[in-house]
């Protein structure tokens, strides 16, 4: 099968704090870190990745758990899959890269590891694009019975093991297509050789259970974490760009940009005529609000 990727992206295998995490370089220019969501792999850039590599050097990665990428173990308090875990990983490739300063650009869960980098390493997180989310914490405390209802599969993926493990072992190609394919809403149709990509890295009873991880992460570390990064009156200092789709539950229920205002010093972003997979649904529109910001 052909990956949906173009040649001048290099594939390399990193092993950064004990971790494998499958990496692709491309382009020439200032660095820009390309980090996917759920239930996906670097490829959900595809589309947009070449473009940004015209300009920039260009690094993708599937996250811990994800892809190809390496699947320890959560741990007994899912400290495997804290966000604070994953961005350090990803501190570390770019150090290994040889780049200290760089931009990021995240989507879904991505996002959220964009996020508490930002937070966590200001001095190395030049510029912050988040696609398709508001802060975790936001979400979880401002919870009603819409956003448990639009987003029932966070408190269904985390669930003690093993439940979601086992249903969704059950027949992962039927949960993963059936999961974009509800919060596709108007854009881009995917690229078949791509859901192929999604479906075979996540077939992998590991990659289901570090999946898990991660949502359960994200009602327990996570939540302290952002918790007390607001206590503290942390904030990300980066300028940050927002990006959503207009027909999904992000763009419907929320005030975007008033939401990320509190959680960063200068905030941008707009809408696009898409639903939740920005990359893939609006990616010629995803292309060039990026570019511009990162110029």
């Amino acid at each position: 099968m052909t990956v949906p990727l173009p040649g001048m992206f290099r594939r390399q295998t990193l092993t950064v704090g004990g971790v494998r995490i499958n990496t692709l370089v491309g382009g020439e220019g200032s660095p820009v870190l390309l980090l996917h969501g759920y239930p996906q792999t670097h490829l959900i850039w595809h589309h947009v990745a070449p473009k940004l590599a015209e300009r920039h050097t260009v690094v993708l990665t599937d996250l811990r758990g994800y892809g190809d990428s390496g699947k320890p173990a959560g741990g007994a308090n899912h400290e495997g899959y804290a966000k604070r875990t994953m961005a350090w990983d990803q501190m570390l490739v770019m150090r290994e890269l040889g780049f200290s300063e760089f931009a990021v650009a995240g989507h879904d869960r991505g996002g959220r590891v964009g996020h508490r980098m930002a937070l966590d390493y200001p001095g190395s997180v030049t510029r912050l694009a988040v696609l398709d989310i508001v802060p975790t914490r936001h979400a979880f405390r401002t919870a009603d019975m819409e956003f448990g209802l639009g987003y029932w599969h966070w408190f269904f993926l985390a669930q003690p093991e093993p439940l979601p493990e086992h249903l969704l072992g059950a027949d992962p190609e039927s949960w993963l297509r059936g999961r974009i394919s509800t919060l596709r809403r108007g854009g881009e149709p995917f690229d078949p050789a791509a859901v192929d990509e999604y479906v075979r890295c996540f077939r992998d009873p590991a990659a289901i259970h570090a999946s898990c991880e991660d949502y359960r992460a994200a009602t327990t570390l996570d939540l302290i974490d952002d918790d007390a990064s607001a206590a503290r009156g942390d904030r990300v200092t980066a300028p940050l760009l927002a990006l959503w789709g207009q027909h999904g539950f992000v763009g419907l229920h929320y005030d975007v940009l008033a939401v990320w205002r509190g959680y960063a010093a200068a905030v941008d972003g707009r809408a696009l005529p898409c639903g939740h997979y920005v990359p893939e649904e609006a990616p010629e529109q995803t292309a060039a609000a990026l570019l511009d910001f990162f110029a």
